[in-house]
């Protein structure tokens, strides 16, 4: 569950709910699209959390992917464990841990804002263990264990399977426990960020888990404490609402940072930015990659391709190798029903709009996001460009195959593939300008949803366009603007239909691959401060639209049910324009 769709779908409705009931409620589900086949490739390619190597870190001696957690708080009953190792987090709090359950102090809102409990409620020890076991998460755990220095020991000994680090309250530290437990995992007291004092005298642990205290001032009180636990690995837990926070903790000496309350607050979201803010901090100039070139140059066809089928859109619409397959002249089919070659120029001025603005698509990631060595950039174009040359199996399946589609894909064949082999590797991962959960970015979350809406439904009205071609090739409102049934066409000319089809499954095709590359890059590459990234939905877009929406005027064919797809699309496409233009225009 993005930012985009949980500012927008889900939060105004879950805080109407009771606290637990709206924890569980999302958990569980998200637990449950986890467990699936493919669940977890379903949460990679809508949030795609992943962490850059750069930011590996190391805890109490262990190597950690990245520097941020989640507080057990969050996830008391272990619900959504499966689910949280896949949202961007590189340790998972689990507690507080006791022998047996115990219900402890429920979660309130008040004034708007979400209240832990000092006291939560614990599932016990067996439970625990259990719901560990069937989790199987891939990232460390941090045990929070409460009860007696004999009750302690009995826990850990039953955790020590899993892969993680055992804490405890400062006051049940003995030298006797931090050295039993030292055998199996580091160990780290818990200690109020208020309290922090005499800690010398807390000899064999590894480091500290600074509490969040109550009322306001977390940051702060965070940052005071660490002063004095020099040379101790230092985690963490709560006063953090933003990315700067967290800069602001790691940068005072924290070693990890576990997020509590505000995780909820500013969305699931948070681990992402904050790492994309991180690799912003530490960002190095490079050389630009050499295969970045190659996939301009494969945008660059397709753009010069989209200009020229445009051009025979606008004049003769058919071609010489349409009339000799037909086994008529343009004349002819004018002389039958005028109307027919109006309806085809309708498809194939939206196909030359298509193939334009996704060409501008390929050169702009190309010249902005490969040529950093940015891997989901290329993840995008690969997609889109295999699904686009898949198409051709459209047009064999017609029996009708031009010359001039086959002269297309014989240029970009080796254009794409090159790119493809001298961009192999590329591992870098997104850096973004946001530090705060300010107005300019909620109103980019929306302006996200709209972006990631328009790629959606350019997806989907490829798929239908596509299936229509194969099928019934035209719908209710196409029979009326042709004043003519499909079986007077097929009885002037057999072969009339075939290429009818031929050109609606090609263009649902590139309506297919086009949308897919607008929704993966409103997916993974919309961060604040990409200039270019705005500019390239600006202008990208223009083209589509204008060849769409004019054709249809030029032609009469303006029934407004048949352009009402267009309509909404292009409401969406201004919207996010509008809402992220601060956003993504801010320096």
């Amino acid at each position: 569950m993005p930012d985009w769709s949980y500012h927008v779908l889900f939060k105004p409705w879950l805080s109407k709910l009771a606290p637990v009931t709206s924890r569980e409620f999302i958990h569980k589900n998200m637990n449950r699209i986890a467990c699936l086949p493919g669940g977890r490739s379903i949460i990679h390619f809508l949030g795609k959390e992943e962490i850059s190597e750069k930011l590996t870190t190391s805890l109490g001696g262990e190597p950690i992917r990245g520097p941020v957690g989640l507080s057990g708080k969050i996830d008391p009953r272990l619900s959504g464990t499966k689910a949280f190792s896949h949202l961007g987090f590189s340790m998972i709090g689990v507690g507080p841990v006791t022998l047996e359950p115990q219900n402890g102090d429920f979660p309130e809102r008040k004034e708007g804002r979400l209240l832990l409990p000092d006291h939560g409620e614990s599932i016990g020890l067996e439970e625990t263990v259990r719901r560990l076991e069937k989790a199987d998460a891939e990232i460390p755990y941090l045990f929070h264990l409460q009860g007696s220095q004999d009750e302690i020991f009995k826990m850990a000994e039953a955790l020590k399977p899993f892969h993680g680090i055992f804490s405890f309250s400062h006051d049940e530290w003995s030298p006797n426990l931090v050295g039993k437990l030292s055998e199996w995992k580091p160990v780290f007291l818990r200690v109020p960020s208020k309290n922090v004092s005499e800690v010398d005298r807390f000899g064999g642990v590894a480091g500290f888990v600074l509490e969040k205290p109550g009322g306001e001032g977390n940051l702060e009180a965070h940052k005071k404490a660490m002063e004095k636990l020099q040379g101790y690995d230092v985690v963490t837990v709560g006063g953090v609402k933003e990315p700067a926070d967290v800069l602001a903790l790691l940068s005072a000496g924290a070693r990890m940072v576990f997020l509590s309350t505000e995780y909820v607050e500013a969305g699931p979201g948070l681990p992402k930015r904050i790492h994309e803010a991180l690799l912003d901090e530490r960002a190095q100039g490079g050389k630009e990659e050499t295969g970045w070139m190659w996939y301009f140059l494969f945008g660059l066809a397709i753009f010069l391709g989209g200009i020229l089928a445009l051009v025979f859109s606008l004049t003769s619409v058919i071609l010489p190798y349409d009339e000799t397959f037909l086994g008529i002249s343009r004349q002819q089919l004018l002389w039958f029903n005028e109307r027919i070659l109006w309806f085809m120029a309708h498809d194939r001025m939206t196909l030359a709009g298509t193939m334009i603005s996704g060409g501008l698509l390929y050169m702009w990631l190309a010249r902005y996001s490969v040529s950093k060595g940015e891997k989901w950039a290329k993840q995008a174009i690969d997609f889109a460009a295999i699904a686009g040359f898949l198409g051709i199996l459209f047009f064999i399946g017609y029996g009708y195959f031009d010359w001039l589609h086959l002269l297309f894909w014989i240029i970009l064949l080796p254009l794409y593939v090159t790119g493809w082999i001298k961009s192999r590797g590329l591992s870098e991962k997104p850096a973004s300008k946001n530090r705060r959960n300010n107005r300019t970015w909620l109103l980019g979350v929306y302006g996200q949803f709209c972006f990631v809406v328009l790629g959606f439904s350019f997806v989907l009205g490829g798929i239908i366009i596509s299936y229509i071609g194969v099928t019934g090739v035209f719908i209710p409102t196409d029979i009326q603007y042709l004043c003519m049934p499909p079986e007077l066409i097929q009885s002037f000319n057999e072969r009339l239909i075939p290429v009818i089809a031929h050109d609606r499954a090609g263009f649902g095709s590139a309506l297919f691959s086009v949308g897919s590359l607008v929704l993966m890059s409103a997916l993974w590459g919309y961060h604040q401060g990409k200039r270019w990234f705005w500019w390239m939905f600006l202008i990208g877009g223009i083209p589509a639209f204008a060849a769409g929406i004019f054709v249809h005027i030029m032609i009469g064919y303006t029934t407004f049910i048949h352009l009402l797809p267009a309509y909404i699309a292009l409401f969406f496409y201004v919207g996010g324009l509008v809402l992220s233009y601060r956003y993504l225009m801010s320096k």
